[in-house]
């Protein structure tokens, strides 16, 4: 199990932690509101406003979960929060087209910050795993000495 990275690869993926921490606490506060909007009857269906609400819980859930694998210099959570901050860049993007300087400008910042700590050479060398040992062939494998003549 990797511990904590130090020096400059903590500080890296440090930064990255908390934008996608940041990102998963936005989503909550999205979910908060979804829930406030289902319950005052602001849903185009009932049924399709506890769903959304649901979804949005379960990302922030999902975020959140990305955010501490990242703190903890854990492997298996490079790719999700890759694929994360691409999808709050597109996000952004477009909220920038849609004139929501507001919301597309931060989107931007969260997800250019994240990218820019989690590609430093420092952190990919933390979240690499190590290399396997060779595997050796099980002894019923192995081809037997060849007797001397």
């Amino acid at each position: 199990m990797a511990t904590r990275p130090t020096g400059t690869s903590g500080v890296a993926l440090r930064l990255a932690a908390a934008a996608q921490a940041a990102e998963a606490v936005g989503m909550g506060v999205a979910a908060v509101f979804a829930a406030v909007s289902t319950a005052d009857g602001q849903s185009y269906q009932q049924a399709s406003g506890i769903a959304l609400t649901l979804i949005a819980f379960g990302t922030a859930a999902a975020l959140a979960a990305l955010a501490v694998g990242l703190d903890r210099a854990r492997p298996w959570s490079r790719t999700p929060v890759v694929m994360t901050q691409l999808f709050v860049g597109g996000a952004g993007v477009y909220l920038l087209i849609g004139h929501r300087w507001g919301w597309g400008v931060p989107a931007l910042a969260l997800a250019a910050g994240c990218l820019a700590g989690l590609f430093t050479p420092a952190s990919v060398r933390a979240l690499n795993r190590p290399p396997r040992p060779p595997v050796e062939p099980a002894p019923a494998q192995r081809q037997p000495a060849k007797p001397a003549r």
